[in-house]
């Protein structure tokens, strides 16, 4: 711990300059004497991974860092030669599938980085007869020859190193001799397998990509343990250290003004339906527990095959007020991915990218989202029709039918901007030879991961919004135009449009209307429409390159920025208030208890939402405690059985997060849940950390 805790010390101190990848890069880009595009993107790559000077910690164990990417002090025409080269080889973002990903480091850790060019090598041979196949061939190799030699300049800085004050030669001895094998074969031990993993998600780093995740690193790295293990070479507290030490320099990317968000998968089921929690299972839940720092964003597959121990641990985590693991069904989201054709050994292997995204490991291109609204159509029903019109609806389906005709017309118009957005004109000049070689399928194809290489094509998040809010107000609608006539729809639109001001007893008589997350039929139901409505409409478009398009429930949020921009809703929110947080009723109307919710939240069918959901619930830290953690794992199984699909948990107290709003000073290391990631409850603007304090806290189940 001591390690961990004197190197976390050490990454305190902001590196000097800028992180400038395109500098790097621009060396490769003007020597390079390729007239093929992916050619010279290869050319500058390898620049990128061989001229930046390795920096390594005094208190590493696996070695790789992005400060030696920032640059100070650059020449002024170097910077705009530098710059236009950037705009000739543009670079994929997030909406054109640019980061993203989930490796396949199963592949890499087998057949290590010598086995991936020796791979390239055979598929040149099947495609001797096509130069275009070739030329991407060759530019995949030269980028992981600049691994290689990546590889050779941290071995020869550790040797380096032995002598400089505050270094231990031992363990810089240890690192050179990893880094050197991984130049010549796969890794033979868990910790060159690490240090491998860890290096290449450096380099996707170092390129400047995001969210790129880990995934089931508790899988593909469990040979190496196991060996090792019963060698007598490692033991779990070692084992913890080293991922910990690893996880550490994900908070690295704060130097660029940010946390990255690496998504890291364990437990679950293996390809054989099996249950797939280990000992390294609890070493990597143990060692994100230690980092203590958002980065990490580490997500628990939970099956029905999995012990009860295992979520134990996972609710011990959790409640340190760490905010981790994010609870996932594993069963539902096996069957929701089932649902889009993929083969079932391949589903049973997927993670999670980003924040809850699944993903399937390795086989598809990067992923991409949006959110779309349904509580705009709402409004634009009801001020669609003069009042007339309005007060002559017959029934609640009458208004229904509108409600769907306005909410298909909102999906039309967003499969298209989603098709429009990620369809490259010119998907030759933004290929991505190094992620490509991680990707099953790319080198055997001989094509880029954006371009036919992948498995499978690539997968759109339609992400929704406000099913709280959503199902209030068709529910107070119902109830108090419809059922009770206590009110008019016209009444309703002028009571919203002067947000209520003058019509307190129309918003009371809203308010009044039965509220999702009680248990209360009346109002589900229009949880179980929304979810299967919208999934129905977006299961009939598909991505640029006849992908499919998922829906999610996580807001992750944007319900606050949302809401900002809307004026008042039949529920009886007032204009500007959040809608509802990604798959969560609204906070302060779940007022009969977390199992009243969780009964509520477990009616849809999630099957539908291929992508995932997030349901945010708090409790008091005393819900952790022994004894009670029972009743908390034994609900969230019995919420899992019915169909949830995900759950988080924030543990930390109503009255500590009130502290900390007034005296941040006090809390510089308080970490909260937020939606799909977790962060430093001090450095979130005002709106988030009061949308965060409106959570129903639970004191016990």
């Amino acid at each position: 711990m001591s390690i961990l805790k004197d190197l976390q010390r050490e990454m305190r101190e902001r590196p000097e300059g800028k992180f400038n990848p395109d500098y790097f890069r621009y060396q490769g880009y003007k020597n390079s004497k390729a007239s093929d595009p992916s050619a010279v993107r290869a050319d500058g790559i390898y620049a990128l991974f061989t001229l930046p000077e390795p920096f390594i910690y005094q208190n590493d164990l696996i070695v790789g860092s992005i400060r030696p990417i920032f640059v100070d002090d650059v020449d002024e025409k170097e910077a705009e030669a530098a710059a236009e080269y950037g705009k000739k080889y543009p670079g994929r973002g997030f909406g054109q599938n640019g980061d993203h990903f989930a490796p396949d480091y199963f592949t890499a850790v087998e057949l290590g980085i010598p086995g991936l060019i020796e791979k390239i090598e055979k598929s040149k041979i099947a495609h001797k007869d096509s130069e275009s196949a070739l030329i991407f061939l060759d530019s995949m190799k030269k980028t992981l020859v600049g691994l290689i030699e990546k590889f050779r300049a941290y071995a020869a800085k550790a040797e380096a190193l032995k002598t400089a004050e505050g270094y231990d030669a031992a363990r810089l001895d240890r690192i050179a001799e990893n880094c050197l094998a991984l130049t010549v074969g796969a890794p033979q031990t868990f910790e060159q397998g690490l240090q491998l993993v860890w290096m290449i998600h450096n380099c996707f780093v170092s390129e400047g990509k995001y969210a790129m995740a880990l995934g089931r690193i508790d899988r593909f790295l469990y040979p190496l343990y196991e060996k090792d293990v019963k060698s007598g070479a490692l033991d779990d507290d070692r084992a913890t250290e080293l991922v910990a030490n690893t996880f550490a320099k994900i908070c690295e990317h704060r130097y660029m003004g940010y946390d990255d968000v690496v998504n890291i998968c364990i437990g679950g089921v293996d390809e054989n339906g099996d249950d797939a929690v280990t000992g390294l299972t609890y070493c990597v839940l143990h060692a994100v527990r230690d980092v203590n720092m958002p980065g990490p964003n580490l997500s628990a597959r939970v099956s029905h095959k999995n012990p009860d121990k295992f979520l134990d641990e996972c609710l011990k985590v959790i409640g340190t007020g760490l905010g981790y693991p994010a609870l996932m069904n594993d069963d539902v989201h096996i069957a929701a991915l089932l649902r889009k054709g993929y083969e079932l050994k391949d589903v049973r292997n997927f993670c999670m990218v980003g924040c809850i995204e699944n993903f399937i490991t390795g086989k598809q291109p990067p992923w991409v989202d949006g959110r779309f609204d349904p509580i705009c159509f709402l409004l634009d029903v009801l001020h669609g029709f003069d009042a007339g019109t309005l007060d002559a609806f017959a029934s609640m389906e009458v208004f229904m039918a509108l409600y769907e005709k306005r909410l298909a017309e909102g999906a039309q118009k967003y499969a298209k901007w989603a098709h429009d957005v990620s369809d490259v004109p010119d998907p030759e000049n933004h290929t991505m030879p190094f992620m490509s070689c991680f990707c099953d399928c790319c080198i055997d194809r001989a094509l880029d991961i954006n371009m036919g290489g992948a498995k499978y094509p690539s997968a759109h998040g339609a992400v929704l919004m406000g099913i709280g809010t959503v199902s209030d107000c068709l529910a107070a609608i119902e109830k108090t135009v419809f059922v009770d006539k206590s009110l008019t729809l016209s009444g309703i639109v002028t009571a919203i449009d002067h947000n209520f001001e003058g019509y307190e007893n129309v918003r009371e008589t809203l308010l009044a209307a039965p509220k999702y997350g009680n248990n209360d039929d009346f109002v589900d139901k229009y949880a179980v429409w929304y979810t299967r409505t919208l999934s129905d409409m977006f299961d009939q478009y598909k991505t640029h390159d006849d992908g499919p398009i998922y829906t999610a429930m996580a807001a992750n949020t944007t319900n606050i920025s949302a809401g900002q921009g809307l004026s008042a809703t039949p529920d009886g929110r007032l204009a500007g208030r959040p809608l509802s947080d990604a798959a969560s009723p609204t906070y302060g109307c779940d007022t009969r208890g977390v199992t009243s919710t969780l009964l509520s939240v477990s009616k849809p069918d999630y099957t539908r939402c291929a992508c995932g959901t997030v349901v945010n619930q708090k409790f008091s830290p005393s819900a952790f405690t022994d004894g009670k953690r029972e009743r908390l794992m034994q609900l969230i199984r019995v919420y899992f059985a019915r169909g949830g699909q995900e759950i988080q948990i924030n543990s930390t107290s109503r009255e500590i997060l009130k502290d900390a709003m007034e005296h941040p000073e006090k809390y510089p290391n308080l970490v909260v849940r937020v939606s799909g990631y977790s962060a430093i409850y001090v450095t979130l603007g005002r709106d988030i950390q009061e949308d965060i304090l409106s959570r129903t806290q639970h004191e016990t189940v």
